[in-house]
């Protein structure tokens, strides 16, 4: 049960959800854009979310868009990982949101709430951060256009009152080979160890992971080292942990030492399926 009592508001458009957003903030009431509600309902439970207005997105049709539009991939941010799944426009993107969480929150939680979501892993935007995908933002300033690469760096950079309305992604990288490794310390669902997604295009492999980090992240340095043809698997892997972000997470779920030891054996996977430059896939 969520402790405190709030307002409800469901807009019809985007202009309403914002205005709303800037009535409620003028009266203090901390307004808390809402799709999924998983988080804030989780949150709020242990006293570590509060709002006095929920503004849902649900019903604003551009948030619900999904399909092709001339020769790129619209996604809206209240579709459930469910809907999405069974969808199936972006097959990495499909097996992604397959293993976040287990099937029932699956259909609760949507792509703008995990890639939004306070809990870092945000794993659904891995694909996106390959694909240089477009993240169509809605605020005060308007609707704006936005690179994923500086529209999400570590987490959503978004100003007070906007939330995130679609995600654009060019047909060339939907049908790219790909690969996708979960990896957790036990069980199907839960909490990952590493996830890692890679994409083969013509500059070779692209990398993103999830749970290595306390943020998910795309590193071109990474990239560099396993597609170096002058290096053979073994040093290329080897050059791509050195050059690894941090901090690296040292939790319940697995030490640092053992992360390392894991997302090295996923990048051998990786190379191995995919193939690097001047390697044979």
């Amino acid at each position: 049960m969520i402790p405190f009592d709030f307002d409800y508001f469901l807009p019809k458009t985007l202009q309403e959800a914002i205005s709303l957003f800037q009535e409620q903030d003028k009266k203090g009431k901390k307004p808390y854009y809402y799709s999924g509600g998983t988080e804030l309902i989780t949150l709020a439970r242990l006293n570590m979310a509060y709002t006095e207005a929920v503004i849902d997105l649900k019903k604003i049709p551009e948030c619900r868009a999904m399909g092709f539009a001339d020769n790129v991939l619209v996604v809206g941010s209240s579709l459930s990982l469910t809907e999405i799944e069974e969808a199936n426009h972006f097959p990495l993107l499909t097996q992604t949101a397959s293993e976040v969480a287990d099937h029932t929150s699956r259909g609760k939680i949507t792509l703008g709430g995990n890639i939004g979501a306070k809990i870092f892993y945000r794993e659904a935007v891995l694909p996106f951060l390959l694909a240089d995908s477009i993240a169509i933002i809605a605020g005060t300033e308007g609707i704006t256009a936005r690179k994923i690469g500086e529209a999400f760096n570590e987490k959503l950079q978004l100003k007070n009152g906007e939330f995130l309305v679609q995600l654009i992604t060019e047909r060339k990288w939907i049908d790219a080979p790909f690969v996708h490794i979960k990896r957790r310390q036990q069980w199907e669902t839960g909490y990952p160890l590493v996830t890692v997604a890679a994409l083969k295009g013509g500059d070779g492999i692209r990398l993103a992971v999830s749970g290595f980090c306390p943020f998910p992240f795309r590193s071109e340095k990474m990239e560099a080292a396993l597609n170096n043809e002058q290096l053979g698997v073994e040093e290329r892997v080897a050059a791509a942990l050195k050059v690894v972000p941090e901090p690296v997470l040292n939790d319940v779920e697995g030490s640092k030492e053992y992360r390392r030891f894991v997302l090295k054996n996923v990048l051998h996977d990786i190379l191995a399926r995919l193939g690097g430059v001047g390697l044979k896939a």
